[in-house]
């Protein structure tokens, strides 16, 4: 089984209206439909690499393409957990989880999109708090980072409901003109102290040493 020989295939985030995991091949079809339908505002660019302007057909296959390389690239140094977003059994957007060097880190950042149609919903808060308590919980994590431009609205209201803290700003040019972003970090105390959704994890234990970890970080049943 594929599992046998990539663990994360096995790894399993659900929350009270959410789950989060590795789609199959149709599954991942499906979230590169998603895609194709749009992610945001087409008056509006929310990320610095502009993959989400592509025609619908380049950009679902765009989806497809990055999820296999991400996947492709893997080394328990350095990684990148590309988690499909399933509400009702249907793929609804991407959050994603990376480290480098964890165990010595201790860091992990996110980014992550979402169809349009199920934006305002609070799906995005409910995406990332599922990650934060992986990263925090079960893979010792002490901080969290994430960023977004300065005219971010949800993404920065987001990180203000989950506690994120400012970390300072980057600047960039974005075809012929500036844009701010805002760095954003979470420390576990911080989370600890805000109100949080349930959030359970299976399969994560074969997963460890993948992420290089020796396995002490799990839970002793694998859930929580």
């Amino acid at each position: 089984m594929l599992v046998d020989h990539f663990p994360l295939a096995g790894l399993r985030l659900r929350t009270p209206r959410l789950e989060l995991r590795l789609p199959d091949p149709e599954e991942l079809a499906a979230l590169a439909d998603v895609a194709a339908d749009g992610v945001h505002d087409p008056a509006y660019m929310p990320f610095r690499v502009r993959w989400s302007e592509l025609p619908p057909a380049e950009r679902a296959r765009s989806v497809v393409l990055h999820h296999w390389s991400v996947l492709g690239q893997w080394t328990p140094r350095e990684w990148r957990l590309p988690l499909t977003v399933f509400r009702d059994g249907a793929p609804v957007g991407v959050q994603l989880l990376k480290a480098v060097d964890l165990a010595i880190t201790t860091e992990c950042s996110t980014g992550s999109w979402l169809g349009r149609q199920h934006h305002r919903q609070g799906i995005g808060a409910e995406m990332r708090a599922a990650v934060a308590h992986l990263a925090f919980t079960h893979l010792g994590a002490t901080e969290l980072v994430s960023s977004a431009f300065t005219d971010n609205a949800a993404s920065l209201g987001v990180s203000a409901k989950l506690g994120y803290a400012d970390d300072g700003i980057e600047r960039h040019e974005d075809q012929g003109r500036l844009r701010v972003i805002r760095r954003l970090r979470l420390t576990r105390q911080a989370w600890l102290e805000r109100e949080r959704p349930e959030v359970t994890v299976d399969g994560l234990t074969r997963c460890l040493q993948l992420m290089g970890l020796n396995g002490s970080t799990a839970s002793d049943d694998d859930r929580s």
